[in-house]
């Protein structure tokens, strides 16, 4: 009997500390969230952020790769992998433009994969000046004119956004970056998974 009342103690202790652990991080990502909101100049924090990027060795088996995540959590049953097609050589700029436009096309279309029929709140796209240019072309060439679209340099951490000729940093300690790194690093992740 004793053992059996410390096993429900202990279980009861366990269940506490889980349950205080879910909290915290919930209250960490609906602060990241709000940071990016206010950094990025958004009307509503961005509920779902689909990230890209790409993946090759000197233009040679190229892929692309889509991570979602949905209020800070990754939603893995969302991702998504892109063999690139129509791009010969090393050139990152239209290897991501045919990512969104195969991504962006396809929304709408009858019997067509559900996740792409679900608008993100902001796209990230990993690079920076270069990448987000094309990006946008390549979103606006698919109609895509209403959704915020940043791009994110890995050296300094950088953020660029569009009609902007500097970029923006987050403090270094804000969870709003550090948001943003664990969802570009997923990105990478899983492109160069898919690429291997």
């Amino acid at each position: 009997r004793e053992l059996l009342q410390m096993a429900q103690e202990n279980a009861t202790a366990t269940l506490a500390s889980l349950r205080a652990e879910w909290e915290a991080d919930e209250g960490r990502a609906v602060q990241a969230l709000e940071e990016l909101r206010q950094a990025l100049g958004l009307s509503e924090a961005p509920a779902r952020i689909e990230c890209y990027d790409i993946s090759n060795i000197q233009g040679n088996h190229a892929v692309g790769s889509m991570v979602v995540f949905v209020k800070g959590v990754a939603r893995k049953s969302d991702y998504r992998r892109f063999r690139i097609r129509t791009v010969m050589g090393a050139n990152d700029f239209a290897m991501m433009a045919e990512v969104l436009k195969r991504r962006f096309g396809r929304r709408g279309e009858g019997g067509q994969d559900e996740s792409f029929g679900t608008r993100p709140d902001l796209i990230v796209v990993d690079g920076g000046k270069g990448q987000l240019n094309a990006a946008l072309q390549a979103l606006e060439e698919v109609g895509v004119t209403d959704v915020p679209v940043i791009g994110l340099a890995k050296e300094h951490e950088d953020i660029y956004l569009p009609g902007r000729p500097d970029p923006i940093q987050l403090a270094r300690g804000s969870q709003g970056l550090f948001l943003l790194q664990r969802i570009r690093d997923e990105a990478h992740r899983f492109a160069v998974s898919y690429h291997r």
